[in-house]
């Protein structure tokens, strides 16, 4: 090739698309909006969603509920682990993108990305352990056997962060499926395209279709409708600011969802198991002993 062909050279600009059930649709509205850098040059357009996305969306998820829940906790933390290794590969795609979504240098970017990928590996580590932590054997008067387990809430609606474009929407979507969980995020408003290549990640991963569903666009558009759907079992708000959330609340409030509302959050900081304990409920089964016997000793 020429070096007149190679300057003439047109770059190949990619075409970002919603995730939803496994597939790479794009939005049924057809709409786009521009994304910018944080200098204000154009980096991409990016799919605006719609109603009807969120709602396919949701079906997509309570879909995938059932076989991802129903997974052993062992398996589900060695399909997020293979998420990691597929993150890794691609360090240094996220590592521009974070780059330009937030205004980093290249080294600081790189840094956000490792600490991403190191907090994805942290939370798939606890998938067959958190069981231990907030369940158990109960102690009780009797001769019954009393036993607490974690199970997942369902489907839920997380809004991803505004500013932390990368490690803080890991932080909040690892610990919802972590603990077999769906979900249906909503990418940053203004920096949605690390989220909508991690879509990619996760559909060249193991993770089932469904599990995991990303949209991109106006935050408030897409969540009133999450907020007030019948079959979102839970919402995490960590992406609203204070007006939205409390007509979220409000709206999460007809089905009584378990709403996870937005604080202050340092997301470089070393995460708790708060977020994995945020979407679980407890079932305790009774059990009677029997006795040993004729005395009416029990085991």
């Amino acid at each position: 090739m020429s070096e007149k062909s190679e300057q003439q050279r047109l770059s190949v600009f990619k075409t970002y698309k919603l995730y939803v059930g496994g597939k790479f649709p794009r939005s049924e509205s057809g709409r786009v909006y521009e994304v910018s850098d944080s200098k204000g040059k154009w980096l991409a357009n990016a799919p605006l969603s719609s109603r009807k996305d969120a709602r396919d969306a949701v079906v997509a998820a309570r879909k995938a509920f059932g076989g991802w829940s129903g997974a052993t906790a062992y398996n589900r933390g060695q399909v997020l682990y293979r998420v990691a290794e597929m993150l890794e590969g691609r360090r240094d795609q996220f590592t521009r993108e974070v780059a330009d979504a937030e205004g980093l240098s290249k080294s600081k970017a790189g840094a956000v990305v490792d600490a991403t990928i190191d907090r994805w590996v942290w939370y798939a580590g606890w998938t067959d352990k958190i069981a231990q932590v907030v369940g158990g054997g109960n102690p009780v008067a009797g001769p019954f056997f009393n036993l607490s387990s974690p199970e997942p809430t369902g489907v839920v609606a997380v809004l991803a962060p505004q500013q932390s474009s990368f490690l803080g929407l890991v932080s909040v979507l690892a610990p919802v499926i972590a603990t077999g969980n769906t979900a249906i995020v909503v990418a940053s408003e203004s920096a949605p395209l690390p989220a909508l290549s991690l879509a990619e990640v996760l559909a060249t991963s193991d993770v089932p279709g469904g599990v995991v569903n990303v949209l991109s666009g106006r935050t408030a558009e897409i969540a009133t409708p999450l907020a007030s759907h019948q079959d979102v079992n839970a919402i995490d708000l960590a992406g609203a600011d204070e007006a939205l959330a409390k007509e979220l609340e409000i709206a999460a409030a007809d089905n009584l969802k378990r709403v996870l509302r937005p604080q202050p959050v340092d997301y470089a900081e070393a995460p708790g198991i708060d977020r994995l304990t945020a979407f679980l409920e407890t079932k305790t089964v009774w059990h009677p002993t029997g006795s040993l016997g004729a005395s009416g000793s029990s085991y």
